[in-house]
């Protein structure tokens, strides 16, 4: 094993710390970003929207209740690295089957420790997102390939290659989830609620979709930049003329808001974690909430006669939702099934429920 491994950052900042995990894969080169989450590194590692990026870890202590399959997001880790400040390498659970350094290691996930992630995020704070590299030999790092590293075809690589089904026993409704790398709770979610679930992939064609004959439709979340799916907004806007009963999560909002005539923009360094405070616009309440994007639609974009804007981050005010008025359909940045993290808005299911069975895009 190596003696001592380094984040390398575009800017030239380099962290030195020690090798955990995969510690024999060639330089792992991703976009580095952060998350706040004090837990949830299991959901973190195993959600599709962070396909491709490198993840710090800004709590302190990681690792401490073990791997645990059954509360990952996808079948397998999704990031290019992993950096944290402290590994704890005996984890304590009556759940945990592994520790996190072997699950990495298993993964084929490179992982660095004694980083102070602390003053890492402020870097990327100060800064913006940018890429790096996680190596063993800084002076070899090509910082011109560096700075153009960018994501290829993020959300085909995380997306279900086929058709699938789930049917809980008391299912009424239909719900067709149309998977840009969608998370596992979305689907238990639905599931809790009485809904049959019909997992598409991200190629699926509108035709393709109204043959299931769904009640609704559940635009998921994904990772990359939203207007690289130029073929799943063309799909889409063929369905938004059928009407039917629509929810978007997070890469679903800006697909749809695309659909609609809309944009969208990159953050700084992005939402990510499970403490971010978002205030509904219509109610005034302020709810905690989980996120995971880096980029946001841009509300005055669309058309208001189209849609309106429903929720607000309440630290940098860019849009978290909007309610749409031409179509039965509303979508969220944030993350409602909230794995993991709070469970404030879990009731957003209960709408799209309550969506499917009247029709009404403003159901309360």
């Amino acid at each position: 094993m190596s003696e001592a491994v380094y984040l390398v950052l575009s800017n030239g900042r380099t962290f030195e710390g020690k090798p955990f995990g995969a510690v024999n894969v060639p330089g792992a080169v991703g976009e580095v970003v952060f998350t706040t989450g004090m837990t949830g590194y299991l959901e973190t590692l195993t959600d599709p929207s962070y396909h491709g990026q490198i993840v710090v870890q800004t709590f302190p202590m990681i690792g401490n209740y073990g791997v645990i399959p059954a509360d990952f997001e996808s079948a397998r880790a999704q990031p290019k690295g992993y950096v944290v400040r402290e590994l704890c390498r005996a984890p304590s659970n009556f759940r945990s089957e592994n520790d996190l350094g072997s699950f990495l290691a298993a993964s084929g996930i490179t992982g660095i420790l004694g980083v102070d992630t602390r003053a890492l995020t402020k870097i990327i704070r100060e800064s913006g997102t940018m890429n790096g590299v996680i190596t063993s030999d800084p002076r070899a790092v090509d910082f011109e390939a560096l700075r153009s590293f960018c994501i290829q075809d993020a959300v085909a690589n995380v997306s279900a290659k086929e058709m699938t089904s789930y049917s809980p026993p008391d299912a009424e409704r239909t719900v067709v989830l149309w998977d840009f790398g969608a998370k596992e709770n979305i689907i238990r979610s639905l599931a809790a609620k009485g809904c049959r679930v019909i997992r598409m992939p991200h190629s699926a064609s509108a035709s393709e979709i109204l043959a299931c004959k769904p009640d609704g439709v559940m635009l998921t979340n994904g990772p990359g930049d939203p207007t690289d799916n130029p073929g799943i907004v063309k799909e889409l806007r063929e369905l938004m003329t059928h009407m039917i009963p629509t929810l978007g999560i997070c890469l679903g909002h800006q697909i749809l808001a695309l659909a609609a005539g809309g944009a969208t923009e990159k953050l700084k360094y992005g939402h990510r974690g499970a403490n971010q405070p978002v205030r509904d616009e219509k109610t005034g309440r302020v709810s905690i909430t989980t996120q995971n994007h880096g980029y946001a639609v841009i509300a005055r974009s669309i058309d208001p006669e189209i849609a309106g804007l429903r929720y607000v981050n309440a630290n940098d005010g860019t849009c978290e939702g909007m309610d749409y008025k031409t179509m039965p359909a509303f979508t969220v940045q944030f993350h409602p099934e909230a794995a993991a993290g709070p469970r404030d808005t879990s009731f957003l299911f209960d709408r799209f429920i309550g969506l499917m069975d009247r029709g009404n895009a403003n159901a309360a």
